[in-house]
């Protein structure tokens, strides 16, 4: 493990080296991720300026629910997204072969080459959200409470980090697997929407099979909504977790085993 952490930390350092020889890109990404989601807020009050809740979620628990879910997707770009965005060009052009042979886990290797510090700034602007939302809706969540929070966010980055993973990884059959990666990072962001506005085979698929509505609104209403029972939500996202994240790791294995490298 302490090895692992000294290879990472190289990484991050190295990242936030080249981060900082563009320091106007940076402050430019930072610029346009804070505007895209102000738009999502005014968004919201365009909608609830003419009803007063959506599938029994208030204005404030939307926000909340929003801001949850840029958290998520901020810390998600952070530390995962470019990596497993970059996998197809590693397999295309035959680096792929430099990571696979490092003295390292190989699905560790190809997920942590590099960091995105625009991205945390961006995530901590939507922890300030999240506590402006609390205020407004007269929460003040516990201890127990903040600690299920954070564990749901962490489950919730397990999610996105396997489904994307396992899309990366079938560019090792189709080679050019982009149009995957951008098109889950488009269905990801129906995470932001009320889990109980879906209804029959769209609730099942998004629930189970591609579980993106669980990552935020788990943990929205673990924080918003103190008197209710969170065990069961959390319990599912739990197992959903789990079911994703072993299921990419033997996929990988898996694709590894048909991996023809750039020197066959």
């Amino acid at each position: 493990m302490r090895r692992y952490l000294q290879v990472y930390w190289l990484m991050v350092r190295n990242s936030l080296i080249r981060e900082m020889n563009f320091k106007a890109n940076f402050l430019l990404w930072i610029i346009v991720e804070c505007l895209w989601f102000v738009g999502q807020i005014v968004f919201l009050e365009v909608i609830y300026g003419h009803v007063d809740e959506i599938g029994g979620w208030s204005k404030w628990e939307c926000i909340l629910l929003v801001a949850t879910h840029q958290i998520i997707a901020q810390i998600f770009q952070a530390f995962f997204y470019v990596n497993l965005a970059e996998l197809p060009d590693l397999v295309r052009t035959g680096r792929l072969d430099l990571a696979l042979l490092q003295p390292i886990d190989s699905q560790f290797a190809v997920s942590t080459r590099r960091f995105g510090l625009d991205s945390l700034v961006s995530a901590g602007v939507s922890v300030i959200i999240v506590v402006v939302s609390l205020g407004k809706l007269g929460v003040v969540p516990g201890f127990l409470q903040i600690l299920l929070y954070f564990i749901c966010i962490v489950l919730g980055l397990g999610i996105h980090y396997s489904i994307l993973f396992a899309l990366a990884t079938m560019s090792i059959w189709i080679i050019r697997a982009q149009g995957l990666i951008y098109g889950y990072f488009n269905v990801f962001n129906i995470g932001r929407t009320p889990d109980t506005v879906f209804r029959g085979v769209f609730k099942l698929i998004f629930s189970w099979v591609i579980p993106v509505i669980i990552v935020a609104n788990v943990p929205a209403r673990v924080l918003a909504r103190g008197f209710e029972n969170p065990w069961p939500g959390i319990v599912h996202l739990l197992l959903a977790t789990a079911l994703v994240i072993s299921g990419t790791r033997a996929f990988w294995f898996f694709a590894l085993r048909r991996y023809a490298s750039a020197s066959s």
